[in-house]
């Protein structure tokens, strides 16, 4: 029997939703005087999330961990508003109240509330929180650099008045507290350059000051500096738990029926040691017809081995997930597939993972997702960057400049619904990029992501930087609850 309960309450992206469960999972694996609900809000329509929740709910045995699914809301939003997850979130706060009232009063609770666990865009449930008494930790599934300049920002807008969006189209260069370098104005994030959404998304910040503490998905090893920023910044106290992977399963159901990952990792099988380069986007990212003929030229030209994970762009103005791409002819330059048949393979959705896990990839073209970023760092894979949406362009340019352990395509390319950005990188320098990816084997920055590779499985062993954080995070769960 649990002494404490903890409630997850997530942002049902599956970049969100995958970090928060293995979180969720380390906790009740590390201390038995722990249970943690997990309450899954439902976005209005049917994503990736819905298939993941329910494998999860079916496979886990584990009796101090738990899923409640909330009623799907019906309405019809736009989706191409920058106010959507904002809403979304404040729509489901009577569902979740609901729920943490049936919870109280069911046989089922296995503890008394110890405390709520938000994710990064769930922070206005800290009033719910607060008005049961109990603490709020938010998890913060970007870097630490990141959530530095999240802080900076705020303060400058509500201490000092400064107008963040005056930086949209500007070659100015700031000063971010959590980084080493200069930030460029252009690898800031939509949110913050457009005016319907920079106060809600700096209002996250503004709300996280006020949690008990915030959990990031890093390791003291990657990102020092950035972590030792935080307290001048103005952020509670930080546990870094990172990386929080899900290594074992994909997190998705394989796609065409199921034969795909096999033929995926049989093609792999028959390829020299580090020969392959995969390009893969994330769960939300894809590329329009411009720019995928400029890829395959560039692929063609390298002669390099390839994976290319290529996915149909959801329709303008529609809902930002990518489908697959029954004939990829259609948006291949002519004779591409047929040139390529000896050295490339062209596929819809990718097990990652397993992917990036094989001895045969020696690079990967990324999209600079924080979780595709650790994994990669976890495989010991060097990146080369293509950042599309969210916080892209600050992780490539974290990941280039301020770390050293990726490669640049292009650190500003954006493909953003909110910015209207079209333009497209050239077949030039993404080859470019791609030899230099592929072909400097002993350079200092494959030493810095093998060495990064071997530090992200030691922190989280027993005495390592993370495996200590989680300590501390629990003693003061429990040292606080009611």
């Amino acid at each position: 029997m649990a002494d404490a309960e903890l409630l997850f309450i997530p942002t049902p992206g599956m970049g969100h939703l995958v970090a928060m469960v293995e979180m969720a999972k380390l906790i009740v694996d590390r201390d038995p005087r722990l249970s943690v609900t997990v309450l899954v809000m439902k976005f209005p329509f049917d994503s990736d999330v819905d298939s993941y929740t329910n494998s999860l709910a079916t496979s886990m045995a584990a009796s101090r961990l738990r899923f409640i699914h909330l009623p799907r809301e019906n309405a019809n939003p736009d989706f191409s508003s920058g106010q959507f997850i904002t809403n979304f979130v404040e729509s489901n706060k009577p569902r979740v109240k609901q729920a943490i009232a049936e919870l109280a009063d069911s046989a089922g609770s296995t503890g008394r509330l110890a405390g709520f666990v938000l994710d990064m865009f769930c922070t206005t449930m800290i009033d719910l929180a607060d008005e049961l008494g109990v603490p709020s930790y938010v998890l913060f599934t970007s870097s630490a650099a990141f959530l530095g300049m999240m802080l900076h920002l705020q303060s400058l807008q509500d201490e000092y008045h400064v107008d963040i969006t005056e930086y949209k189209d500007s070659a100015a260069e700031l000063d971010c507290p959590s980084l080493t370098n200069p930030l460029p104005a252009k690898v800031l994030p939509p949110l913050v350059l457009t005016k319907e959404t920079v106060r809600p998304f700096l209002g996250h910040a503004k709300r996280m000051r006020a949690a008990k503490g915030i959990i990031v998905n890093t390791f003291e090893e990657l990102e020092p500096y950035a972590l030792r920023s935080l307290a001048g910044l103005g952020a509670p106290a930080v546990y870094p738990l990172g990386p929080i992977l899900n290594l074992k399963g994909e997190t998705q159901t394989k796609a065409c029926g199921g034969h795909q990952g096999n033929d995926i990792m049989e093609w792999l099988d028959e390829q020299p040691p580090s020969s392959v380069v995969f390009l893969c986007f994330g769960s939300m990212g894809s590329l329009g017809e411009e720019q995928v003929k400029e890829m395959a030229c560039a692929l063609e030209r390298s002669g390099h081995r390839f994976l290319w994970s290529l996915r149909r762009p959801p329709p303008k103005g529609k809902v930002w997930f990518p489908s697959e791409l029954m004939d990829p002819t259609e948006v291949l330059p002519e004779g591409f597939l047929d040139r390529t048949a000896t050295i490339g393979k062209v596929i819809g959705w990718a097990p990652q993972v397993a992917v990036l896990a094989h001895p045969a990839i020696g690079g990967f073209v990324s999209h600079c997702g924080w979780n595709s970023t650790l994994e990669s760092i976890w495989f010991g894979v060097a990146m080369a960057t293509l950042p599309l949406y969210g916080e892209q362009q600050f992780n490539a340019f974290e990941l280039v400049v301020e770390l050293g352990l990726a490669v640049e395509i292009k650190m500003d390319y954006r493909r953003d619904p909110r910015m209207n950005s079209d333009f497209v990188v050239t077949a030039d320098v993404i080859e470019g990029g791609i030899k230099k990816l592929m072909e400097e084997v002993d350079s200092e920055r494959r030493k810095k992501v093998n060495e990064a590779s071997e530090k992200s499985k030691m922190v989280l062993i027993e005495g390592g930087s993370s495996y200590l954080s989680l300590g501390c995070l629990i003693e003061d769960i429990l040292n606080n609850k009611p």
